[in-house]
C-alpha cells in the first residue's frame, strides 16, 4: 500500500457523506431526461384542462390584457397537438444550427486534433505554471466537446506524478476546471449554442419579436476565464495538493497518454496555423461596409446579419478546417470516406439531444398554447417584484445548481427552467441574456460533484488506478472545495458585473430596452 493511499480519508458516514448519499440516491431514482420531458408534456396538458376549468388567469403588466388558461384537452386543443407536432419539432429555433456546428466539431474531435492540442499545451508548461496551465486548458476545454473531461484528467495525473504531487490532485484539478468552468471560455462553442436554443423560444412567450443570439454572453464568459483561473489555482495549491500529500507508487502505473509523435506535432502546428488563417479570413471578410456578412440595409454585423444568422456555419468552418488539416497530415484522414464517417458519427452522438428537443419543443408549444407559461411568469414576477437584482441573482444561481445535482444534461435542465425563468425575468425588465447567464453559472459550479454526469464514473475509474479503495465519497469530497469556491466567487463576480451595469455580450444587455 502506498504512503499516499494511507493519507487519503476513507469513507466516513459523517454529515457531508450522508448528504452526498442522499443526493446520489435521489439522482439515481430520476428517470431518463427524455422520459421526464414526456411526463412533463402530459402534466402540462392535464394542468391546462384543470386551470381552464378553474378559470385561472392573470393580467399582463405590460399590456393590461387578461391572460386566461386554455384547455388543450378539448376538441380544438387535441387537434392542434396532433396537427402541429412535426412543425413544433422542425421549426424549433437553432436546432439546425447545433447540428451544423457538430459537423465541424465532430471532425476536429475525431481526427485527434483536440486531444493532441490539449496534451501538447500541458506538457510544454513550465513547472511553476503547471497548475494554472492545466486549469486554463480545462476552462477552455468545453469548446472541444468531450475531449477535456476525458483526456485532461489522466494526463494531469501523469504530470503531477512527475512533479512529485499526488496524481488524484491532478485529476481533481483537471476535472473541476473542465466541468466547473463550463460556462467560461474565450471562444464561442457548442455550449453557447445549446442554451440559446431554449432561451429564444422561452423569450418569445412574452415578446414574439425579441431576438437573442449565441454571442449574447460572450463578454462575461471570456472575463470569467480570467476570474476563475486564480480561484482554481489557489484551491489546488492551498487545499487539494497539501491535503492529499506526496505520492509514492507501490507499483508502476501504465502510461495513460502516449507521447506526441513528430508527425502529430507537425500536423498540430499546421492545424493551429489554419485556425489563425480562418480567423484572419473572417475578420477581413467582415471589415468592408458592403461585406456579405453584414446586414444589407443597415451594415450591422450583429443585428439580423448573415454573420450572426449563420453563426452555426461559421463555427462549423472554424473547427472543420483545422480538423481536416490535422487529420490529413497526422494520417487519421486517408480519404473522403473518413471525413464523412466522422461527420456521421458526430450526428449519431447527437441522437439523445435530438430526441430531447422533440419533447422539449412540444412542451414549449404547450406552455405557449395553454398560456400557462405566461401566467406562471406573471405570478412569479409579482412575487419577485421589489426584490433586488442581487437577491434574484443568488436565488437563480442556487436553484440552478441544486437542480444540476439531479439532472446531468445541461440542455435538459434549461429546457425545463427556461420557459419559467426567462419570461418571469422579462416581466421584471431583465433581458434573456442575463437570465441565461445566471443559469449557466449555477449549472456549471456543481458539475464536478454531481454523479449524474457520464464523465463522473470515468474520472472515478481514473482515480482508482492510484487508490483501488477510493470511493465516490472521497472523490466528491476532493472536488467539493472547487464547487464551493467557484460558486461563491462566480456569484460575487456576477453581482459586481450587474451593479456596474455592463453588457454580458454582443446584444446582451442586463435589462430590456426602456428599463
Amino acid at each position: 500500500m502506498s504512503q499516499a493511499t494511507e493519507t487519503l480519508p476513507r469513507q466516513r458516514k459523517g454529515l457531508l457523506n450522508r448528504f452526498l448519499d442522499v443526493i446520489e440516491w435521489g439522482g439515481n431514482k430520476l428517470p431518463d431526461p427524455i422520459i421526464i420531458f414526456a411526463v412533463l408534456c402530459g402534466l402540462i396538458l392535464v394542468a391546462s384542462a384543470i386551470s381552464a376549468l378553474a378559470g385561472v388567469q392573470a393580467t399582463h403588466p405590460a399590456t393590461g390584457e387578461v391572460v386566461e388558461a386554455v384547455n388543450l384537452l378539448d376538441r380544438e386543443g387535441l387537434g392542434r397537438i396532433f396537427s402541429e407536432a412535426a412543425r413544433n419539432f422542425g421549426t424549433f429555433p437553432a436546432l439546425g444550427m447545433v447540428l451544423v456546428v457538430m459537423l465541424g466539431i465532430g471532425v476536429a474531435e475525431r481526427t485527434g486534433w483536440f486531444e493532441v492540442m490539449l496534451q501538447n499545451a500541458v506538457v510544454k508548461a513550465p513547472r511553476i505554471l503547471i497548475i494554472p496551465a492545466i486549469a486554463f486548458i480545462g476552462l477552455l476545454g468545453n469548446v472541444a466537446g468531450d475531449a477535456a473531461p476525458i483526456v485532461l484528467p489522466p494526463l494531469a495525473a501523469m504530470i503531477f506524478i512527475k512533479m512529485g504531487w499526488h496524481p488524484i490532485a491532478g485529476i481533481a484539478l483537471a476535472y473541476a476546471s473542465a466541468l466547473g468552468g463550463f460556462a467560461a471560455n474565450f471562444i464561442l462553442g457548442m455550449s453557447d449554442a445549446l442554451v440559446q436554443v431554449f432561451t429564444q423560444p422561452a423569450a418569445e412567450l412574452i415578446d414574439p419579436t425579441i431576438q437573442t443570439n449565441v454571442a449574447m454572453n460572450w463578454y462575461f464568459i471570456a472575463a470569467s476565464v480570467l476570474f476563475l483561473l486564480p480561484i482554481i489555482w489557489v484551491v489546488t495549491s492551498k487545499i487539494t495538493v497539501p491535503r492529499l500529500g506526496a505520492y509514492e507508487m507501490a507499483e508502476p502505473v501504465a502510461e495513460m497518454a502516449p507521447g506526441i509523435t513528430p508527425q502529430q506535432r507537425r500536423a498540430l502546428r499546421w492545424a493551429n496555423i489554419a485556425v489563425l488563417l480562418v480567423i484572419v479570413a473572417l475578420v477581413v471578410g467582415s471589415l468592408p461596409q458592403n461585406s456579405f456578412l453584414r446586414n444589407a440595409e443597415t451594415g450591422s454585423l450583429v443585428n439580423d446579419s448573415p454573420l450572426m444568422n449563420g453563426v452555426g456555419l461559421v463555427l462549423a468552418i472554424f473547427f472543420l478546417i483545422p480538423g481536416l488539416v490535422y487529420g490529413i497530415l497526422a494520417g487519421t484522414i486517408r480519404n473522403g470516406g473518413d471525413v464523412t464517417r466522422m461527420m456521421v458519427d458526430s450526428m449519431a452522438s447527437m441522437a439523445n439531444f435530438i430526441v430531447i428537443v422533440f419533447f422539449a419543443a412540444q412542451m414549449l408549444a404547450y406552455f405557449g398554447w395553454s398560456n400557462l407559461g405566461t401566467i406562471i411568469a406573471i405570478k412569479g414576477a409579482q412575487l419577485l417584484e421589489g426584490q433586488s437584482g442581487v437577491t434574484i441573482i443568488i436565488g437563480i444561481i442556487v436553484l440552478s445548481s441544486i437542480v444540476n445535482l439531479f439532472i446531468g444534461s445541461a440542455s435538459a435542465k434549461w429546457a425545463i427552467l427556461a420557459p419559467i425563468f426567462v419570461p418571469m425575468m422579462m416581466l421584471l425588465g431583465y433581458h434573456p441574456a442575463f437570465t441565461q447567464m445566471m443559469y449557466r453559472i449555477g449549472d456549471a459550479i456543481t458539475n464536478p460533484i454531481t454523479p449524474m454526469l457520464p464523465y463522473f464514473a470515468l474520472v472515478l475509474s481514473y482515480a482508482q488506478r492510484y487508490d483501488k479503495k477510493l470511493g465516490m465519497g472521497t472523490l466528491i469530497s476532493t472536488l467539493l472545495p472547487y464547487s464551493i469556491a467557484m460558486g461563491i466567487g462566480w456569484t460575487l463576480f456576477m453581482v459586481v458585473w450587474y451593479l456596474l451595469g455592463w453588457p454580458l455580450g454582443i446584444d446582451g444587455p442586463l435589462m430590456l430596452p426602456g428599463n
